[in-house]
């Protein structure tokens, strides 16, 4: 399994990005991807996740409104939208995923298995 994630950069306040995490070696059909981030002096913090199995979606209440988490399956790539960033956003964004079936808890405790390199995103003027 790889995942490769790609899509930080600099951006202003109010500004878009849009992360991407190319998945590799495995179907992600039972199987729980998404998005942590952290910034620096503060803990790993759960931003999205999308259920392979049935496409339920989870956003951390910072991010409800602004970010869009999907799966391209022609691509077998799991995209973050991210819209009205703010300086708080700024942090490492990690994609992970690992193997859940239908989620029966918050999907931010499960044990994720793989993931990806880290790509910065940086909000500010």
């Amino acid at each position: 399994v790889q995942l490769q994630a790609s899509g930080g950069g600099l951006v202003q306040p109010g500004g878009s990005l849009r992360l991407s995490c190319a998945v590799s070696k495995f179907d992600l059909d039972y199987h729980t991807i998404g998005w942590f981030r952290q910034a620096p002096g503060k803990e790993r913090e759960g931003v999205s996740f999308i259920s392979g199995e049935d496409g339920r979606t989870y956003y951390a209440d910072s991010v409800k409104g602004r970010f869009t988490i999907s799966i391209d399956s022609a691509k077998n790539t799991v995209n973050l939208q991210m819209n009205s960033l703010k300086p708080e956003d700024t942090a490492i964004y990690y994609c992970a995923t690992t193997r859940t079936g239908p989620w029966t808890m918050d999907p931010t405790n499960y044990v994720y298995d793989y993931w990806g390199q880290g790509t910065l995103v940086t909000v500010s003027s």
